[in-house]
């Protein structure tokens, strides 16, 4: 049965599994600086119990934000096809990205401070329609540094054939 967010006639690549391991260390900074704020603001304005309540509360969704974040990097994968790129993600709300190498307008690579620190990159693909921009997380450098030259050599040549 063909899925049609994912056709099985398409070599998926996933991506690496150092992607949870960022945005879990960002998930872990934000529900600490968070859940001090929330121990702080309940226990001097209410009582330390509350805050202490707040704490906990705030442990629990960071608990579950753990689990949802390792689902989500498993759901991220893409395809190089003839004539386009596909990039496919989500769980709950699936999305899957067709862009044709012809209309992309220039690739860019990012990587911030963690991302660097687990050695990894995104690969940023924009068009003159934002709404068909793609983006894909959680690449090695090498593989992001391969795929944004191929993805512009693609483009160029697919540009000049219009």
């Amino acid at each position: 049965m063909d899925d049609l967010f994912a056709p099985s006639d398409v070599s998926w690549t996933p991506v690496s599994p150092q992607l949870a391991s960022v945005r879990r260390v960002s998930a872990a900074i934000t529900a600490g600086v968070f859940g001090i704020a929330v121990l702080l603001a309940l226990g001097l304005t209410l009582s330390w119990l509350y805050g202490v309540l707040g704490l906990v509360l705030v442990a629990a969704l960071f608990g579950w934000s753990w689990v949802l974040i390792g689902r989500n990097q498993r759901s991220w994968k893409y395809a190089e096809r003839e004539d386009e790129l596909m990039v496919s993600h989500g769980i709950l709300f699936r999305e899957l990205i067709v862009v044709p190498y012809g209309r992309m307008q220039f690739v860019d690579v990012a990587a911030g401070p963690l991302e660097r620190a687990f050695g990894i990159a995104t690969v940023e693909l924009h068009t003159a329609t934002p709404a068909t921009d793609a983006k894909i997380p959680g690449l090695h450098p090498d593989e992001a540094a391969r795929l944004r030259d191929r993805l512009s050599a693609l483009g160029q040549a697919q540009a000049w054939g219009l």
